[in-house]
């Protein structure tokens, strides 16, 4: 006989598990719970989290601790976001949200040009040869990139072998679009294949035993 405890929070997994399927008859209100109740939990741990792994070790510790009082400027810039609930106030929410905005997009252009702009670039630059696969592998994804770029070249009408490059660039395109599409879906596929795992090689056992000791 499985321990009780397990089997409560097991039971529970299986049965929020069959909550979240009922969406495949309709919307009802056992999927409803078991949403509502993800989004509750997911926004308690992530509070509790920021308020540890953030508030405390680069808030609190700094200032109460370390004693450096500089760090009461961007506390004080957190606590002004807050005003947005206020009506008479909520204008000064403007002033740490233009910094943070400010802030944040002058970190996160140079990371983005540099892994989608210049890494892809230089990934496209490959060596081409005609000897063994890696050769013919680095040609087709230069031709790949050439074709797709010509698709958009649209100063020029797509005829002829101009016409023929471009619908290659489409299949191209199509190719790839695919192949990510069919990785999202193999994704959401595992997920699926995992909870049908746990309710057939965990919680059926567990509750059939259960049920076995008690009749």
């Amino acid at each position: 006989m499985p321990p009780l405890g397990d089997l409560i929070w097991t039971t529970l997994a299986a049965f929020l598990t069959f909550c979240i399927f009922s969406f495949l008859y309709k919307d009802n209100p056992f999927y409803k719970f078991a949403e509502h109740l993800v989004v509750g939990v997911s926004a308690g741990y992530f509070t509790m989290l920021l308020y540890f792994e953030g508030f405390i070790p680069k808030v609190f510790v700094p200032i109460f601790k370390e004693g450096k009082l500089y760090y009461f400027i961007p506390a004080i810039l957190g606590v002004l976001m807050w005003t947005r609930f206020s009506k008479k106030w909520a204008w000064i929410s403007r002033y740490p949200i233009a910094i943070y905005i400010g802030i944040g997009t002058g970190v996160a252009i140079p990371l983005e040009m540099q892994t989608k702009v210049v890494q892809q670039l230089r990934a496209s630059m490959t060596a081409i040869s005609f000897n063994g696969s890696a050769g013919l592998n680095n040609l087709l994804v230069v031709l790949g990139v050439f074709c797709a770029l010509v698709y958009f070249f649209f100063s020029k009408e797509h005829k002829g072998l101009f016409g023929g490059v471009a619908k290659f660039g489409i299949w191209i395109l199509m190719i790839g679009f695919g192949t990510g599409f069919g990785l999202t879906v193999m994704g959401r596929v595992s997920l699926l294949i995992d909870r049908v795992k746990f309710l057939a090689e965990t919680w059926w056992p567990m509750f059939k035993a259960f049920v076995g000791a008690v009749l």
